[in-house]
């Protein structure tokens, strides 16, 4: 979905930026934004959250506890400094009617920042841009080093979007399996995990409604293609080009013989049954919405209606974001000789 036609739009332009605000690169990072902004008369929106000063790590990015290391010191947005720099702002609420009205939504960050974005982000169906101001980074479309080329860009309108698939997931009591207990959704997988660190979960999984396999595990992970290079794949799952359509379900330390990653088609429901005689778990979905699963319960899952919107300024190989990424060695490579 192309956007050359943005730069010509009649009406205002706002762009909502979310910030971890635990990197100290966040600062001149928001001033760029702030004055490319501020020339093209395009507003900005922050988050009241990413203006606060605190000291201790960012909510979406955690310090371990008792690791021994300091934790980073806060860098909060200054509204009224970035107005000083000409820019027309507003702070307004985490709340899933956020991003209403906004054009983008701009992530400053790692990948744990882009997920809390994508909260924003995702009712609203308004697309993510992601800037890295991390080390992995992988769900960014770019580097802080390249922020003004990237406002350029966006302010220019060219840039693209594609569609990322997302997951539905439903927490069902077997009592009363037409009322879930709970709904949420995933962009890169649910986890169903033990609630404590005693002892194993017993589990089945359930591929369109027939059983596949019952284990103890640590837990099962259903997963997105984007989700593939995340939690997924630090389980022993395979990666998944982002452009393919599949769910991935993959057990996490599983004790059984067989419990290998399968790779679904995205018209599957996958359900993760947890042993009514056994413990209970927790469904963990991007690492930020958490719903208990009582023993006994299921949690269903099925490709959502609605997908991510990803803005795309280059055009990037996947695979060299991948070498690039997990630094791959690649020494030795010719290509195929013309």
């Amino acid at each position: 979905m192309a956007n050359e036609e943005v730069a010509g739009r009649g009406k205002h332009r706002e762009f909502l930026v979310v910030a971890h605000t635990g990197r100290e690169v966040v600062t001149q990072t928001m001033d760029a934004i702030a004055r490319h902004c501020a020339a093209a008369d395009v507003r900005l929106r922050v988050v009241d959250y990413d203006t606060r000063s605190r000291d201790h790590a960012s909510a979406d990015e955690p310090e371990p506890a008792g690791n021994g290391r300091e934790r980073p010191a806060s860098h909060p947005v200054d509204p009224e400094h970035l107005r000083n720099l000409g820019a027309a702002v507003q702070v307004t609420t985490p709340e899933p009617a956020s991003a209403e009205g906004c054009e983008v939504v701009i992530v400053l960050g790692g990948d744990g920042t882009f997920l809390r974005a994508a909260e924003l982000a995702y009712p609203a169906h308004v697309p993510v841009l992601g800037i890295n101001l991390g080390h992995i980074g992988f769900l960014a479309e770019a580097e802080a080093n390249r922020v003004d080329a990237v406002m350029q860009q966006l302010i220019a309108g060219d840039y693209r979007v594609e569609p990322r698939m997302t997951l539905d997931v439903a927490v069902i009591d077997p009592a009363q399996p037409d009322a879930p207990v709970a709904r949420t959704w995933a962009l890169n997988e649910v986890a169903i995990l033990n609630r404590t660190n005693n002892g194993v979960l017993e589990l089945v999984t359930e591929v369109d409604g027939r059983p596949v396999s019952a284990f103890g595990a640590d837990g099962v992970l259903v997963a997105t293609p984007t989700g593939s290079t995340a939690y997924a794949f630090s389980a022993g799952g395979p990666v998944m080009w982002p452009d393919l359509e599949a769910i991935l379900v993959v057990p996490s330390n599983a004790h059984a013989l067989f419990a290998r990653p399968l790779v679904t088609s995205p018209r599957s429901r996958i359900a993760v049954e947890i042993d009514k005689r056994g413990r209970a778990g927790v469904a963990l979905c991007d690492g930020r919405r958490r719903i208990d699963v009582s023993a006994g319960a299921r949690v269903e899952v099925v490709r959502s209606e609605r997908s991510v919107l990803w803005v795309r300024i280059d055009s990037e190989p996947f695979t060299d974001r991948l070498v690039t990424k997990f630094d791959l060695p690649v020494t030795g490579w010719r290509g195929r000789q013309t």
